[in-house]
């Protein structure tokens, strides 16, 4: 568990107008269950026992965090068991239902794979499938997100006003380009929203942009968007909270997936991750680690840096420093600059080690073929400390309340601080 939390007060908050509030989500496949966690403590107890309601101006999220914003921004308007529902949710998957995989499809498993020449010369004919291939079949889970999220609710809450504006991250397959899918009250998006390395697109959200986010690539089919086909958004902003500054938000809470990891790696363990390398299914669970779980610091310290300069250019030309300089900013059409206050909810435990742990004390759980195919090859439940592939599909009850009580735990003790940030 990590805080870090600038010092100071926004520059809004010091000219007196409300915080401008955005919440950004991680994405980590079956990882999110902590997000869950995190968000019942602050949806449903933080009111409760602090009398304050946490309201968000903008929400974004990638991933398994794209299902999450997309919940938020649909519930916006209700205010009682928020966090119980989403929490329920996670509770009720069984991950030999989630991943329907018999041991006929593994048979099959060849053909499907040449089956990919078929599709390639269906693209190469103008033929555009609504997926192109994936290891797993997600209809399952696609429906599940489906019936659980009341989608007309956010266009509701947009036209009311309760959210200002809702953001989906996703990969671009053809150009590897981050591309946020953006749903907003506004009448448009400021002109300064997209740079090269991300475009911020203008779209009226559907479940067809959350679940083109959380397609981890190679094991979930890629989705078609239109013409494009999009991929788990964490290849490229696993954390997007560029968006939530671009769009103009003061007040940044950031739930991560990582637990934050020491400089180096001590002897024991470090001989142990070498013995493992052997096994590709725990080289690829690190892979796609350094894919997705990319380090929230660097952005954040990015924002930290920022706010020295403000903060040293005030002390140095005095309290109108920064009323000057946007005010010259806006003659050249950029955006205005704020000081940005941060709050970062990180695990305080490792939740591939967690997805270890529940595979060796729960030798009964159900995994279904294919995850007890995977299982066995990668060593899961023998003599595996850490279980990172594991970690992202294990989509069932069990590992999902260890990482929700975990993300409870977490957010409850920061009470204080989540209390302040929503404070007016």
């Amino acid at each position: 568990m990590v805080a870090e939390t600038a010092p100071g007060t926004s520059s809004s908050s010091a000219r007196g107008d409300k915080p401008k509030r955005a919440i950004v989500l991680s994405g980590g496949g079956a990882r999110g269950a902590y997000e869950a966690g995190v968000l019942r403590f602050i949806l449903d107890d933080l009111p409760r026992r602090t009398g304050v309601q946490p309201d968000f101006e903008i929400v974004c999220g990638t991933s398994v965090g794209a299902i999450h914003a997309c919940f938020l921004a649909a519930t916006a308007d209700e205010t009682e068991g928020r966090g119980d529902r989403l929490v329920d949710i996670w509770h009720r998957m069984k991950v030999q239902e989630i991943f329907e995989f018999t041991t006929r499809d593994f048979f099959r498993l060849p053909r499907r794979m040449l089956g990919v020449k078929r599709v390639a010369q269906q693209l190469r004919e103008g033929q555009r499938p609504d997926r192109l291939y994936g290891l797993l079949d997600t209809e399952p889970l696609e429906r599940l997100v489906l019936q659980s999220i009341p989608w007309r609710g956010i266009r509701r809450n947009l036209r009311t006003g309760k959210i200002d504006t809702v953001c989906v991250a996703a990969t671009q397959i053809a150009t590897g380009r981050a591309v946020v899918f953006c749903d907003s009250q506004r009448p448009a998006l400021p002109p300064w929203a997209s740079v090269s390395n991300i475009r911020m697109q203008r779209i009226r959200l559907s479940p067809l942009h959350a679940l083109a986010s959380a397609a981890i690539p190679l094991l979930f089919p890629s989705v078609r968007v239109g013409a494009r086909y999009y991929a788990d958004g964490g290849l490229r902003l696993n954390t997007p909270l560029a968006p939530a500054v671009r769009l103009g938000a003061n007040r940044i809470l950031v739930i991560g997936l990582t637990h934050p990891t020491e400089p180096t790696v001590n002897e024991a363990t470090a001989q142990e991750r070498t013995a493992e390398f052997g096994n590709p299914m725990y080289l690829f669970g690190k892979v796609l680690n350094a894919l997705m779980l990319s380090p929230i610091e660097a952005d954040v310290s990015r924002m930290h840096f920022i706010n020295d300069i403000l903060d040293a250019g005030r002390d140095v030309y005095g309290d109108d420093f920064l009323e000057k300089l946007n005010a010259h900013l806006e003659i050249d059409g950029d955006r205005e600059l704020n000081r940005i206050e941060d709050l970062v909810v990180r695990p305080s435990e490792d939740l591939g080690v967690m997805a270890a742990e529940v595979v060796r004390e729960d030798p009964d759980l159900d995994f279904g073929p294919f995850l007890g195919l995977l299982r066995r090859a990668s060593g899961g439940g023998t003599n595996a400390r850490e279980a990172d592939l594991l970690s992202y599909l294990l989509f069932d009850a069990a590992y999902a309340r260890r990482c929700e009580e975990v993300g409870y735990k977490d957010a409850e003790a920061r009470e204080e601080e989540l209390a302040a940030f929503f404070s007016n």
